[in-house]
């Protein structure tokens, strides 16, 4: 007497070959739509409502939700309770379950929460298949599991060489609950995701919003690249992305030339387009990072002067960086390019001509990402030792009802593209932070020091040329007066920093009685 293979199939890839290597072993029983794709390459098919002699109901909505279906699969071979139910209510047996889902990810990548898309969505949430599944993998012992049609091939292999195993049962039944997770956590971010829609367009992040932090969180993570290795060679790494997430950012980005990227590549390319969607293409930005922290950021009239200029900012520093430039690479800048050492170059486009001279260099790796937007992360993820910490993302900049002079000096208007741009770019660096911009572009940059006044000094280091006019953005305030003293003696012009210490008086009368501006956005921006 043959065995028994239930099947019921949205994707039918390779299933007419699988057909035909079980068909000597196995009788089938199918679901209407896999029934007729059965029927039409040869097979004969028993149809699940002929089986349990009940129909399929609710459109469809119900086929194998009976009981002669799961207790088919989940009877207990060695019980003699079961065995005994089972004969009494005729329930013949299935041995082998082949089951794919309906594609809820795929159909509402780009659905809205409109009410027509919902519809549709819902409509894309599989029952009967997940709990198909979920019962054969339980009963792992007596019943093979196969959930995707990229399992068929080894399992042929198995069947042929009479192999099929408990441990490859049991690693059937892992993989089939993996993916009946992750096909759930789709389902639950997609249904909470009426903020997303609003942040998507307006940019916008309703922080009191509970989707946003709900009280569970499942991270439903894909991974789409094993890499070399990861930030050291003894360590092994992988690139994820959200299974359904619309905005895939880096890992959407299209490498034309140059070595795989390695885990630090995408590190640091990760930090140089933050900073560089700080501004819209019709600003020309360029952004060098290195060890994930920028070494040079400019904003100029083209492309190629942004380069310059942020070249220029730190070029010992810059060598075997990368670059991130939020406007297309032509012929002139890309010859800037060739003349230093770069890991990588990420911009929107590289024109034929550009990209002939710079592959000259067999490694540099080009990458295009021609869908340039702002970053669209609604939280940042960090891990601790036993957990994670979870926030939403930083993509605020100023507040203006919050912003306020608070020196006797005003700011000069001339001096806010530089103040803006400090600050946009402190708000990318490790803290303790401190930027000194002048001129479009990054004077110097303190990095990540355990106390403030090292971050100034950092900072103004490379103080040697005429730099009166320069701005300083901090991302915390002032706990101390000596820090605006250090800028006074660098010619620093106008600081801008969040405001909020005991010592504010002191800071702001140091700054009144050197001279300098200042502001308070009243905004931090830590970034550990």
């Amino acid at each position: 007497m043959k065995k028994k293979a239930l099947i019921s199939v949205f994707d039918k890839s390779k299933l007419e070959e699988l057909l035909e290597v079980l068909d000597t072993e196995y009788d089938f029983i199918s679901s209407s739509g896999t029934a007729a794709f059965i029927k039409a390459v040869g097979y004969k098919v028993t149809e699940v409502q002929d089986l349990s002699n009940f129909p399929e109901i609710l459109s469809g909505r119900v086929k194998t939700l009976h009981p002669k279906i799961f207790g088919a699969i989940l009877y207990d071979r060695n019980n003699h309770q079961h065995l005994e139910e089972i004969e009494k209510e005729n329930i013949v047996s299935i041995d082998l379950v082949i089951v794919n889902l309906y594609p809820f990810a795929e159909v509402t990548k780009n659905l809205s929460q409109s009410d027509m898309d919902l519809d549709k969505a819902i409509e894309n949430i599989d029952i009967g298949g997940p709990s198909l599944l979920r019962a054969a993998s339980k009963n792992f012992r007596h019943v093979i599991t196969l959930s995707n049609p990229d399992q068929y091939d080894a399992f042929t292999e198995r069947y042929k060489s009479k192999s099929l195993d408990l441990n490859y049962r049991k690693q059937l039944a892992a993989e089939t609950f993996r993916m009946t997770s992750a096909y759930d956590a789709v389902i639950e971010r997609f249904l909470a995701q009426a903020n997303a829609d609003s942040f998507k367009t307006t940019g916008e992040v309703d922080l009191t919003a509970e989707n946003l932090l709900p009280e569970k969180l499942t991270l439903n993570l894909e991974r789409v690249k094993t890499l070399s290795y990861g930030e050291n060679p003894h360590q092994q790494a992988g690139l994820y992305v959200e299974s359904n997430s619309k905005y895939r950012g880096l890992a959407d980005a299209n490498k034309l030339h140059g070595k795989d990227l390695s885990f630090n590549n995408l590190l640091d390319l990760s930090a140089a387009y933050n900073i560089v969607q700080e501004y819209g293409p019709e600003i020309p930005c360029a952004v060098i990072v290195k060890h994930n922290n920028p070494c040079g950021v400019a904003i100029a009239p083209n492309i190629t002067l942004a380069f310059i200029e942020a070249l220029a900012a730190d070029s010992v520093s810059a060598f075997g960086g990368v670059v991130a430039l939020n406007n297309p690479v032509d012929i002139a800048l890309a010859n800037e390019l060739s003349q230093i050492f770069l890991e990588a170059v990420i911009a929107p486009s590289f024109t034929p001509e550009a990209f002939a001279i710079l592959t000259q260099k067999k490694n540099i790796r080009l990458i295009e990402h021609p869908n340039f937007k702002n970053s669209q992360n609604l939280l940042d993820i960090k891990k601790i030792d036993g957990g994670f910490l979870i926030q939403t993302a930083n993509h605020q900049l100023i507040d203006q009802t919050l912003l306020k002079t608070v020196t006797k000096t005003t700011i000069d208007e001339s001096l806010w593209v530089d103040l803006i741009l400090a600050l946009k770019v402190v708000k990318h660096v490790k803290s303790n932070a401190i930027v000194t911009t002048q001129g479009g572009r990054t004077l110097g940059i303190g990095v990540g020091q355990t106390n403030r006044v090292k971050s100034v000094e950092d900072a103004l280091r490379n103080f040697d040329l005429d730099t009166r006019g320069a701005v300083m953005a901090s991302d915390g305030f002032f706990p101390f007066a000596d820090n605006i003293h250090l800028a006074a003696q660098n010619h620093i012009a106008a600081i801008i920093q969040p405001g909020g210490s005991i010592r504010d008086e002191e800071v702001i009368k140091a700054c009144d009685e050197l001279g300098i501006a200042m502001a308070f956005t009243q905004i931090r921006h830590f970034k550990h």
